[in-house]
């Protein structure tokens, strides 16, 4: 399935509190991370990694404060693009650092996942349970869409009771939570839900996403979500925040859910805490719902939300816990704070040679089902049986290299290379038995495994670049304004030099004249023109050849348009440069 970086994290400042990654406006020059990320992708593609998954991009309390990491949502459709809640940018960047973000991500055959919060709101500003948003003009509070009490549960004067969710003792509102199950009017949120995921993924051209506290979110509203519009083909999976196997697996294939969404598997994280903080390779037997249902899990060691809570963190030997993780079945996420070092974020774990190591093990080696073939408390070895086979082996033992013989796959007489590079090459005997002495793990650096396949092995990262499709909407409750007759400026690209451009324009001809039309002009950085398109009735495209590499201007102008200027769409399809 690829393996996914999880690509921030959270950090502790010098009063104990919690901060999200640097970011400029806490003036000590760091860039937004949705930059730093599009600087970077073309060097994560080439180590392995298949995808990126961002922090939540709307605008939420708190706006770009140290302290804002994206959960407390004030308004969905902000994402980075209106001065509310103290700034424009969100605490990762603008509108337009996202959407070059995405479409390098691209160029460079890297998926991008967001993070959807539509479980709570905050920061009402119009009284409880009124939450009032800036429009595309940048000073009107007429943004899509308006909230009323009847949205949340427990709001005079509605009151709503609570939805059915999954687990009613552990859902916490985290601010102002959205009911849509109850809402009145019926149906409300839902639909407002479903307008904003089909905006934001045409948008950005997102290709997935991270669906935050489905444990307290009406199920079948989720299913509707990931099945509804353009969200129906795009990956998903969902934090299901539990230890019990059991109750993740009831919630990922049993109705509504029915294997719609893959599960970050919460099990495994604490099998792997129990493994590398106590020292128990038992505890890897057979760990976690991965262990059930590989093909619904998301397997991480650490993330944000464990990574800083006391007794959640994986504490000790980190890199036995990638070893084993990018080694099994599952759909990995290797967490951006452990991967990253401390010169790029202050208090990162800096673990990157090793993880790019351990993921081209994963992208070329792991393939097939996993096969025990030894396990005491101390040891654990694990083959892999799919071509060419994989056998990793594990030694939580301080003090103690191992020295240990097993059966193997790989079959009679066959030369091993260790590709973690801490053993020699050994052949396997005439039973297809394998003996190899694993080092100790001294001092608790976690550097204790060995990852054998067959020798000789040399394969690289294949890169197949492609197009981005991302949407301009042009209206009045959103971020940007609805076509007039004088010309202005809608959004930029990035374009790779040669090629090909393709614009599909939609024009709103409510209250339109008869010879009222659009103009659509893409140019490049020197003003020439690239694409040009006039839809003089609902719908026109054209399309054209990038010349240089770089930022391409995309221009609306109207003839005969209303006063108050007309709804518009713009599709455009492009190939991003893999360096920015």
């Amino acid at each position: 399935m690829g393996v996914a970086l999880l690509a921030w994290g959270r950090f502790f400042g010098p009063h104990g509190e919690r901060v999200t990654v640097p970011a400029p406006v806490d003036g000590r020059g760091a860039p937004w991370l949705l930059d730093f990320l599009a600087t970077h992708v073309r060097a994560l593609r080439n180590v392995g990694f298949t995808a990126i998954q961002l922090p939540p991009t709307s605008k939420a309390q708190g706006g770009a404060g140290p302290g804002c990491d994206g959960y407390g949502v004030f308004d969905p459709r902000d994402i980075g693009s209106k001065s509310q809640q103290g700034s424009v940018a969100t605490r990762y960047g603008t509108r337009a650092s996202l959407t070059r973000l995405v479409a390098v991500a691209h160029a460079c055959d890297i998926d991008v996942y967001l993070d959807l919060v539509l479980h709570q709101r905050s920061g009402e500003n119009g009284g409880p349970g009124v939450f009032r948003y800036l429009g595309a003009d940048g000073q009107s509070l007429n943004g899509r869409h308006a909230t009323s009490p009847g949205w949340f549960r427990g709001v005079p004067p509605d009151d709503l009771p609570d939805d059915d969710v999954p687990s009613p003792p552990n859902d916490f509102p985290f601010g102002r939570e959205l009911s849509y199950q109850r809402c009145r009017p019926p149906r409300v949120t839902i639909e407002d839900a479903l307008d904003f995921g089909e905006w934001v993924f045409r948008t950005t051209g997102a290709d997935g996403a991270r669906f935050d506290d489905v444990k307290g979110t009406w199920a079948p509203f989720v299913r509707e979500f990931m099945t509804h519009g353009v969200m129906a083909s795009k990956f998903f999976y969902s934090e299901y925040f539990d230890g019990n196997r059991a109750i993740l697996n009831g919630w990922a294939t049993q109705p509504p859910l029915n294997g719609r969404s893959l599960v970050a598997d919460f099990p495994m994280h604490w099998a792997l805490q129990s493994a590398c903080d106590g020292g128990n390779a038992r505890a890897l037997d057979g760990a976690g719902y991965t262990s059930w249902r590989p093909d619904l899990t998301c397997t991480f060691v650490d993330n944000p939300d464990t990574d800083t809570s006391p007794g959640q963190q994986v504490i000790s030997n980190k890199l036995l816990a990638y070893a084993f993780l990018l080694s099994v079945e599952g759909y990995p996420f290797v967490y951006g704070k452990d991967y990253f070092p401390s010169s790029v974020w202050p208090g990162a774990y800096g673990l990157k040679p090793w993880i790019d190591n351990l993921v081209w093990i994963h992208e070329h080696l792991a393939n097939g089902p996993s096969s025990g073939r030894f396990l005491d408390d101390k040891v654990i070895v694990l083959n892999r049986i799919g071509a060419p086979g994989l056998l990793t082996a594990l030694n939580f033992d301080t003090m103690n290299a191992r020295t240990i013989s097993c059966q193997t796959a790989f079959g009679a007489n066959v030369q091993l290379q260790d590709y973690s590079g801490h053993h020699d090459d050994i052949r396997t005997d005439g039973n297809g038995v394998a003996s190899f002495t694993i080092p100790s793990n001294v001092f608790s650096k976690g550097q204790s495994y060995l990852c054998f396949s067959r020798a000789g092995l040399n394969l690289a990262s294949i890169r197949h670049p492609r197009h981005t499709t991302q949407t301009i909407f042009g209206a009045a409750d959103l971020d940007t304004l609805p076509a007039g007759n004088a010309e202005t400026e809608t959004a930029r690209i990035w374009v790779e030099q040669g090629s090909r451009i393709v614009i599909e324009v939609s024009l709103d001809r409510h209250g339109v004249p008869a010879g009222g039309s659009l103009k659509v002009t893409v140019t490049d950085a020197q003003g020439h023109s690239v694409v040009e398109a006039v839809c003089s009735g609902d719908h026109v495209s054209a399309e054209g050849t990038a010349g240089a590499t770089g930022e391409h201007h995309i221009r609306v102008a109207g003839r005969q348009l209303p006063e108050h200027g007309a709804p518009f769409s713009v599709d455009v399809t492009y190939l991003a440069p893999q360096i920015v």
